[in-house]
């Protein structure tokens, strides 16, 4: 089977030949793995079965404020501290939602193309999707404050409802132009849960995000595509809710958080879960053998009858050793050894 063959089979709860797998690095955990091995090219020899172009585009450093950036919506983000990939938000550009003003940005249509296009002509035997990064809730809350959306559900819901609205049409604008390409599916990057539970909770959540999951994911399913979707935390007593609305595949699906087994048991028919190698705890803790020996467990109770794309819950970051980076890799590549 080819690497995309091993993905789709799995996203259809068949048994793959090879389970799946994907691994990103932080910016900072790439250096140290360069500087640990000597090998810049070592993780792109890994064999990873996925790959992906985002909206928006990457923020543009400001000029004369290093470590500053502005993204394509407008708002600015911190990088000079450790956090060199995403940032703390600086200035919202909604600071009231009482006073709701915002325009969004012209859509740069070429520039997403050539984007497009350039995944399709690399992709080789790789599985490809459109990605649409910070989609959704997290895109409202980028652009207001977490408090100033999570209070305004209660205050000001009809302006919480226009703003989520207007992101919904501008991302079914973008998903519109992704999915005229043969890629294999389309990618919604969003955070729910917390560690235990819902941020917003879940009637909030069936209120004002699940609407328009249900638009977004229709308009994927209708050209033909794979749902894919990531929140990191606690969300499992959304995944009715996520499966009723077309979801194929859920990242990240962190192990100390979820009951694998039952999780499995209960869910693995109807949906896939992608991830499974905590970077909380296994990774950045454990010693290789530990890690070695995790790995081996979630990769042979989640692979069973398909449904699974071995990951970590996260780009890896920086506090894990290389040595626990390379055993995890070495189980990913040696499934027969190991499995």
């Amino acid at each position: 089977m080819t690497k995309r063959e091993r993905v789709i089979s799995a996203l259809q709860h068949k048994q793959p030949d090879y389970i799946p797998y994907t691994c990103k690095l932080t910016q900072l955990e790439q250096i140290r793995l360069d500087e640990y091995t000597g090998d810049p090219g070592f993780m792109a020899r890994q064999g990873s079965h996925m790959e992906h172009i985002g909206f928006p585009p990457r923020a543009t450093e400001i000029a004369g404020k290093p470590g500053y950036f502005k993204d394509h919506y407008g708002v600015i983000w911190n990088r000079s501290g450790a956090d060199k990939d995403i940032g703390v938000i600086e200035d919202p550009v909604i600071p009231d939602l009482g006073n709701l003003g915002y325009g969004f940005p012209d859509l740069d249509e070429a520039a997403l193309r050539a984007d497009l296009e350039r995944l399709i002509a690399e992709r080789g035997d790789l599985f490809v999707y459109g990605a649409l990064d910070f989609s959704f809730f997290e895109r409202a809350w980028v652009m207001t404050t977490m408090e100033e959306l999570l209070a305004g559900m209660l205050l000001h819901p009809k302006q919480v409802e226009r703003l989520l609205e207007q992101i919904c049409e501008y991302n079914l604008r973008v998903i519109d132009i992704m999915t005229e390409y043969d890629i294999d599916g389309v990618y919604f990057g969003d955070d729910w849960g917390q560690q235990k539970g819902l941020i917003m909770g879940p009637d909030h959540w069936r209120r004002f995000i699940k609407p328009h999951l249900k638009r977004m994911y229709a308009r994927v399913k209708a050209r033909g595509k794979f749902v894919l979707a990531h929140s990191c935390g606690d969300i499992e007593q959304l995944f009715p809710d996520l499966i009723d609305i077309g979801l194929d595949a859920y990242n990240t699906f962190q192990p100390e958080i979820y009951d694998i087994h039952a999780v499995k048991q209960e869910f693995g028919g109807y949906l896939s879960f992608w991830g499974g190698i905590s970077t909380q705890h296994i990774l950045p803790m454990g010693t290789p053998e530990q890690v070695r020996a995790e790995v081996i467990e979630i990769m042979r109770v989640m692979g069973v009858g398909g449904g699974f794309i071995a990951a970590p819950t996260h780009s890896v970051p920086y506090d894990v050793p290389p040595e626990n980076l390379l055993a995890m890799l070495d189980v990913f590549t040696n499934q027969e050894k190991y499995l």
